[in-house]
């Protein structure tokens, strides 16, 4: 008699499972599943995420640490996940991260010239204590 072929076991996990290891609430990982981002699987009651649900999740928060958008992170993801001429991707990929350092940049130039001015209303008012001898 011949063994019959045994399908492999895909691995499989619940919702608690992927809070805790990307340190996340099960709220926020429901709002990925509204946004669009993690399409679990049902067993009952019960939330069942794929390893590419893992993944996405991975890109997500990968993404949100960069500071993009939602719609950016969903735009990349998908690109991600859609058949492949790397071209394209790797060209919009580049151009989110681009636009992204530029703003990150000018907002950087922003806080220089703010904590410049502080750093100006700061001596002055020190010379203005030192004048009056306190």
């Amino acid at each position: 008699m011949k063994n019959a072929a045994v399908a492999p076991t895909v691995r499989t996990f619940t919702i608690g499972e992927l809070a805790r290891e990307f340190d996340l609430t099960t709220r926020a990982i429901r709002f990925y599943e509204e946004a669009g981002l993690l399409s679990p699987q049902r067993q009952g009651r019960l939330r069942v995420y794929t390893q590419g649900d893992r993944t996405r999740l991975k890109l997500t928060q990968r993404g949100k640490r960069l500071g993009l958008s939602l719609a950016e992170i969903k735009e990349l993801v998908m690109m991600y996940e859609s058949p492949r001429d790397t071209v394209p991707q790797l060209r919009r990929y580049l151009e989110v991260l681009g636009a992204h350092r530029a703003d990150i940049e000018a907002r950087l130039d922003d806080l220089r010239t703010t904590l410049k001015e502080i750093r100006a209303y700061e001596a002055e008012a020190r010379a203005l204590l030192q004048r009056q001898g306190a």
